[in-house]
């Protein structure tokens, strides 16, 4: 049965805190607010991933209370969504996603994005789908408050 799972995610800036974005961390002069790495990329992945699955988000995997995931990398947090998927005996097929910012600038640092991703998830870099936009100047994300991201994940799940 092919399946897929919606995932979706956002983080306020923070002074003093590392940009980090598909396990990379980018030149920027604010960084993610979170519990974790707060990267918003990885997390909506992990999300869809874990939706097509129909499992719960990664709020209940990595509570955002919990002292023992503090500044974790996002990138375990895609490692956790891959291994269900290899404990389920399911085979994920793809995952797509767009950041949504007006700065920084994505495309430079996306190739290294993907196979980041690729990695944590056990897929091909051309398993992967990393793309960017602007919110056009509109809302909290055009006024540089923040930053989103969407995601979606195919997934064969045995019958």
């Amino acid at each position: 049965m092919i399946r897929t799972g919606l995932g979706y995610d956002v983080h306020q800036f923070a002074e003093g805190r590392p940009l980090v974005l598909g396990g990379v961390t980018i030149p920027h002069d604010r960084g993610l607010a979170g519990h974790s790495d707060a990267d918003v990329l990885s997390h909506a992945i992990a999300d869809a991933v874990l939706g097509a699955m129909g499992e719960p988000d990664i709020g209940h995997f990595y509570p955002p209370g919990d002292p023992s995931c503090a500044g974790i990398c996002s990138l375990e947090i895609l490692r956790k969504a891959r291994d269900l998927v290899m404990e389920k005996g399911a085979v994920l097929h793809n995952v797509d996603s767009t950041l949504i910012a007006e700065a920084p600038k994505i495309l430079p640092h996306a190739a290294a994005m993907k196979e980041h991703i690729s990695e944590a998830l056990g897929i091909s870099v051309g398993q992967v789908g990393v793309k960017a936009t602007t919110n056009e100047k509109m809302g909290f994300l055009g006024r540089e408050e923040g930053m989103s991201a969407m995601a979606v994940a195919t997934i064969a799940m045995p019958e």
